[in-house]
């Protein structure tokens, strides 16, 4: 990597607009190998700055109690949610649920950083399907824990389609899919205060947190924000 320190593992078409997955090297970190996904030309994460998506399920495994927890993940990403939820003793089963084909050949291939070790690990399922629409449908079974990344923000979604989960409504159909107890996870780049009364109307018990990270890049500290709710 030393000698060519941009490449594209992998660009696609796709109903969102184009989707790149890259790997480069830092400039200003000789050594340094990060991984990056781009959709329709907009920066969508880096295996750089993993600590939000890492919290999203750390924080809701923390909320809560029992063994042999059931998980759902709504978009794969680079998977680092999904790890951080098998890296518990206390997980049966994630299920991964993912929009794009193209997403999970990345991890079929071996493309991103974490497939080895995502593959590996024979509590791990991924699917293709949209998980706002599995989640607005009757629940086949239920979960202890629902993670959802896959919106820039509530208020900065990939497509208009997936607004009805932010609402009441939304978030009502996607309560019946947690088991008495269970806990809603889900990742945002900005507060978003409307959301968070949805959830407060929806839910018994509601979290919003803050992690903050400091990006390099450009030398500021910047926030994304989890918001978790429990029935």
């Amino acid at each position: 990597m030393s000698a060519i320190n941009f490449e594209i593992l992998a660009y696609d078409e796709t109903p969102l607009g184009p989707l790149c997955l890259r790997r480069r090297e830092l400039l200003a970190e000789p050594g340094t190998i990060v991984t990056e996904v781009s959709l329709n030309h907009e920066f969508l994460m880096s295996s750089y700055n993993t600590a939000s998506e890492r919290a999203l399920a750390s924080v809701a495994l923390g909320m809560r109690p029992g063994e042999e927890l059931d998980v759902l993940v709504g978009g794969l990403g680079l998977g680092y949610t999904a790890r951080e939820a098998l890296a518990s003793p206390r997980v049966g089963a994630v299920e991964v649920v993912e929009f794009l084909p193209q997403v999970i050949g990345w991890l079929e291939a071996g493309l991103i950083p974490l497939a080895a070790e995502l593959k590996a690990d024979p509590r791990l399922r991924v699917v293709r399907d949209d998980v706002y629409r599995l989640l607005a449908r009757s629940p086949e079974r239920l979960h202890d824990l629902v993670l959802i990344d896959v919106d820039h923000s509530p208020d900065d979604r990939l497509t208009a389609a997936n607004g009805l989960f932010y609402t009441r409504e939304g978030l009502e159909a996607a309560k019946a899919h947690l088991k008495p107890g269970g806990v809603l996870g889900v990742w945002s780049y900005a507060e978003s205060s409307p959301f968070a009364e949805a959830l407060r109307g929806t839910f018994r018990e509601v979290r919003v947190e803050r992690v903050e990270f400091k990006n390099r890049f450009i030398g500021e500290v910047q926030t994304d924000w989890l918001f978790f709710a429990r029935p």
